[in-house]
């Protein structure tokens, strides 16, 4: 999701800058994955988080080493109890 912060004109601007580049890398034109991860980067996808929540971010974490490994772990039991 981008980041709604931004301007709509922006917003539009950066969503074709990343169209331009999706395409480029179809194409396989040279520096056309750093312009992905350039506009992607600008509309907020990529790098730091533009929300604060306040709740703690368990992305890049395995699930048993969550909050969630109960709930992860009744998922392994049922899949073997069905």
């Amino acid at each position: 999701m981008s980041n709604p912060a931004l301007a709509e004109a922006e917003r539009e601007a950066l969503v074709r800058d990343l169209m331009a580049a999706r395409r480029a890398v179809r194409a396989r034109e040279a520096g056309a994955r750093a312009r992905v991860d350039a506009a992607k980067h600008a509309l907020g996808e990529r790098g730091p988080v533009w929300w604060d929540d306040g709740a703690p971010d368990w992305n890049r974490h395995l699930a048993k080493n969550t909050p969630y490994a109960d709930w992860y772990a009744a998922l392994d039991s049922d899949a073997t109890d069905a």
